[in-house]
Parts: structure tokens; C-alpha cells; sequence
């Protein structure tokens, strides 16, 4: 009896937390700010005592949906009040501006100059001179806008015309023809298995993924382990 009321217990904590960390959206399991790091700790915390909380388990459930409502409310609360959002979250930090560093800042923000030296190099900054202005942001991240000298070149830089790109689409997944989405593309399987026999495909089985964009150009990869890939353009 113990043991299967540890289960249901468990599955409960499993559930309740799944429910908060939906009603509180994606910002939380993304870059978080100062509150939502907290929330999400205690919440984590909480989670795992209900888990073993066999006597009142009611407790630590009702400690976690104040919390999520509480987070709720303050993401609320920076929609609707924006003047709240500097007290909230805090605001940017330019850490670097027209190629000097602001020292002063760095000691605000408790970013050393190792620390600012490894957020440029992941951001692809090998060589500080490149960049005009660095924003420490209030989720943690560095913000870097390079010199225009340093920016990589552009079509527009060029005066040359390109058409819009377009997310591809899933129409074969695993072996598995995604009618779905076939159908949003204005395309049916007549067509894919077309396409399939003239890339020399036997048969949707043949294809680890398959992507189609709006030119109705088929990208595929095989389901074998060559690393390879077939297109036919239009």
C-alpha cells in the first residue's frame, strides 16, 4: 500500500508540475531572469518534497501553485504595468559603448573582465576591437553590436535582390509520409511518390526525413547511415 501510494504521489507531483510550468509559458525553461530563476528552484524543490510527502501531500501542492500564480502575476504585472518591469527584471547594462569598456558598469552588473571576455568569444568575438557596443542583458546574455566594418556582408549591402527564404516543411518523417502536411503545402502523395522514384527512391520507407518548402523543392535524407542528401528544384 505504501509503495503504490508513493507512485500516485509521485505521478502527482509529476503532473502538478508539468500544469505550472505550462501555465507560466516558455520563459521559464528559456533564459531566465533574477525572480523566474528563484521560482523555478523552489518549484523544483517543492515538486520533489510532494513526491515523497505521503501524510499531507496537499501542502507542498498548495506551496507550488502559489508560487506559479505569483509568477503569473508578475508577468502580468510587466505587460500591463511597464513601469514595473524595471524594478522586476531589472534593467540592460551597456557594458561596452563606441569601442571602450565601462568599467563602472561591469562592477554593476558583477561581470568581471575574464567573465565578458568569454560571453564575446561565444557570441563569435575573438578580437574586442570589433565591436562598437556589448548590452548585458537583465536574462544574462550579451548582446554585441559589431562596427559596420566588421558586420558580415549582406545582399542589401550588395544591391542585390533575393527572394524571401521559407521554413521547409516535414512530409516524411522516419519512413512515415506526413499527410498533413502534404495537404498544407497543396501537394498529395501522388506527387511525393513522383519526386521519390526520380530521386531513385522505392518508397518513403527509403527516407530518414524529408523537407519541402514553398518553391515545392524536396530536400531528402536518407534512412541509411550515409551522411548525404538529395534536392530537385523546380
Amino acid at each position: 500500500m505504501d509503495i503504490l501510494k508513493v507512485i500516485l504521489v509521485s505521478a502527482l507531483s509529476a503532473v502538478s508540475l508539468f500544469i505550472i510550468a505550462k501555465l507560466m509559458g516558455h520563459k521559464q525553461i528559456s533564459q531566465l531572469d533574477f525572480f523566474d530563476y528563484i521560482t523555478g528552484i523552489t518549484i523544483g524543490s517543492i515538486a520533489a518534497e510532494l513526491a515523497t510527502e505521503l501524510e499531507s501531500p496537499w501542502k507542498p501542492l498548495i506551496a507550488m501553485a502559489v508560487y506559479g500564480a505569483i509568477s503569473v502575476l508578475l508577468s502580468v504585472m510587466t505587460i500591463k504595468l511597464p513601469r514595473s518591469r524595471k524594478f522586476i527584471n531589472g534593467t540592460p547594462t551597456i557594458i561596452m559603448n563606441n569601442g571602450k569598456l565601462c568599467r563602472e558598469n561591469m562592477k554593476k552588473a558583477k561581470l568581471d573582465l575574464s567573465e565578458f571576455m568569454i560571453m564575446c568569444r561565444q557570441e563569435g568575438y575573438f578580437n574586442i576591437s570589433d565591436i562598437q557596443t556589448a548590452v548585458f542583458e537583465c536574462n544574462g546574455r550579451l548582446t554585441i553590436l559589431p562596427y559596420s566594418k566588421k558586420r558580415p556582408l549582406t545582399p542589401c549591402d550588395m544591391g542585390v535582390a533575393v527572394p524571401d527564404a521559407s521554413i521547409p516543411t516535414e512530409v516524411i518523417m522516419d519512413g512515415r509520409i506526413l499527410d498533413a502536411n502534404l495537404k498544407r503545402l497543396g501537394l498529395d502523395t501522388v506527387w511525393l511518390e513522383n519526386e521519390l522514384k526520380l530521386q531513385k527512391y522505392d518508397s518513403a520507407k527509403d527516407v530518414f526525413l524529408g523537407l519541402c518548402d514553398r518553391n515545392n523543392k524536396l530536400t531528402l535524407f536518407p534512412a541509411g547511415t550515409q551522411p548525404e542528401k538529395r534536392q530537385r528544384e523546380f
